[in-house]
C-alpha cells in the first residue's frame, strides 16, 4: 500500500489559505479618477469584451469615473450611476480633468496582480506517465482563486482522466515571480489498455495538495510550474499516492 499524504500537509495549506483570506479582507480599494468624453459618444458594454452587448452610450461632454481595468477594457461609472465596460480605443479619445488626452500604459504587472480570469495548458510527469492539463481559474481576490482543471494521463498500460476543483492561495500576488499553494479534490477515471483479470478500470476520488510558481512574462502571458502530491482513494481501501510535476503557459484577462 502506498502511504497517504500526512495530515501536516493539510494543516500547513489551511493556515496559508487562512492568512490569504485575512490579507484579502484588508485589501484596500484604489482611488477613482474621472475623464470627459470628447467624441460624439462612447459605448458601455455589459462585460470586458466586444462579445458583450452595448447597453448604454455616454454622450460628448459627459464625465465618467474609471473604476478598474482588465487588460484593454475599463469599467466606468457615469454620474447617473450606470456602470459598464469601455474599450481602451474609446477611452483614449477622452480627456482628463486638466484637458489632456487620456493615456493608458500597456497591460503589465498591475493587470497581472489584479486579474480575474486565467486559463492555461500544462504538461509534465504523473508518477512516471505523461500528463496534459487544461485549466481555468477565477480570482475572488488578488490572493485567493478557485480553479477547475481537466487532465489526461498517458501510460503504456492504461490511460486516466482527472477533473479537479481546487482552492489556490497566492500570498504575494504583486511579485513578478509569485509562489502559490493549492488544495483540491475531484475524480479520476482509469481506462486499462490491456485485458487482465484484476484490471483497475473505474472511477475513484482523488485529493491533492501542491505548490508552484507563476512568473509574469509580458502583457497577458504567464509561465506556470507546479508540484502536486495526490492520493487516489480506491474502493479496495488500498490508496495510491501520486507525485506530479507540470509546467506550461497561461494567459489572464
Amino acid at each position: 500500500m502506498w502511504p497517504t499524504v500526512p495530515d501536516m500537509h493539510f494543516k500547513v495549506l489551511a493556515f496559508l489559505l487562512l492568512q490569504c483570506l485575512v490579507t484579502a479582507l484588508a485589501h484596500a480599494q484604489g482611488e477613482y479618477f474621472e475623464v470627459q468624453v470628447t467624441e460624439p459618444y462612447i459605448e458601455l458594454h455589459t462585460g470586458p469584451g466586444r462579445g458583450y452587448p452595448v447597453f448604454h452610450v455616454v454622450d460628448r461632454g459627459e464625465r465618467v469615473e474609471v473604476i478598474t481595468r482588465k487588460t484593454d477594457w475599463f469599467k466606468v461609472r457615469t454620474r447617473k450611476g450606470k456602470e459598464g465596460w469601455v474599450s481602451r480605443t474609446q477611452m483614449e479619445t477622452t480627456v482628463t480633468a486638466t484637458g489632456e488626452k487620456t493615456r493608458f500604459a500597456e497591460p503589465g504587472m498591475g493587470d497581472f496582480t489584479n486579474r480575474r480570469w486565467e486559463a492555461g495548458l500544462l504538461g509534465g510527469d504523473f508518477e512516471g506517465a505523461d500528463v496534459i492539463t487544461v485549466y481555468g481559474a477565477y480570482a475572488m481576490t488578488p490572493n485567493l482563486s478557485v480553479e477547475l482543471s481537466v487532465s489526461q494521463v498517458f501510460s503504456n498500460y492504461s490511460d486516466a482522466y482527472t477533473g479537479i476543483a481546487a482552492l489556490v492561495a497566492q500570498p504575494f500576488p504583486e511579485w513578478r515571480i509569485s509562489p502559490f499553494f493549492l488544495v483540491g479534490t475531484g475524480i479520476i477515471y482509469t481506462d486499462s489498455n490491456v485485458t487482465v483479470v484484476n484490471s483497475n478500470d473505474g472511477t475513484d476520488q482523488i485529493g491533492s495538495v501542491g505548490a508552484g510558481i507563476r512568473c509574469y512574462l509580458t502583457r497577458r502571458f504567464i509561465l506556470r510550474a507546479e508540484y502536486r502530491n495526490s492520493v487516489i482513494f480506491q474502493d479496495s481501501d488500498d490508496n495510491q499516492e501520486i507525485n506530479e510535476w507540470q509546467a506550461g503557459f497561461a494567459f489572464f484577462f
